[in-house]
């Protein structure tokens, strides 16, 4: 038996530029690649501030998994990276804004950079379609 599976596409699609599949759905799981602070046109959002970079990320995430036929209650894991670990308190909240009980599988890294200087969080997740 085979699996079906099939890229998630967005448009516009921020992530074209680096070559980069906003995410894939392989059978009923959606895996997306990271989310960071980019808005549709390619534009960093919030440079400095990791609020509004949380922000812009889950706005992406959420167009990303709706794409994909999802929805964020429906995350089962997320990967956090993020530049700078002063920033956890944040991180904290921020489960609490974007996630009920029972919250994601979820695991926070202090990375040294992302791929663009102004970048401060990235958010992977996997969901379920």
């Amino acid at each position: 038996m085979s699996v079906k599976m099939e890229v998630i596409a967005i448009d516009p699609d921020p992530l074209a530029p680096y070559a980069i599949a906003p995410g894939w759905r392989v059978g009923d799981v959606l895996f997306l690649s990271g989310q960071a602070a980019i808005d549709e046109s390619g534009t960093i959002i919030g440079a400095g501030d990791i609020d509004a970079q949380i922000s812009q990320t889950f706005v992406n995430i959420d167009k990303v998994l709706a794409a994909g036929g999802s929805s964020r209650d429906r995350i089962v894991k997320v990967t956090i990276y993020l530049t700078d670990m002063a920033h956890f308190p944040q991180i904290v909240d921020a489960r609490k804004k974007y996630f009920s009980s029972p919250y994601p599988a979820d695991t926070i890294v202090e990375v040294s950079a992302l791929a663009l200087p102004e970048l401060m969080v990235e958010i992977d997740v996997i969901a379920a379609a």
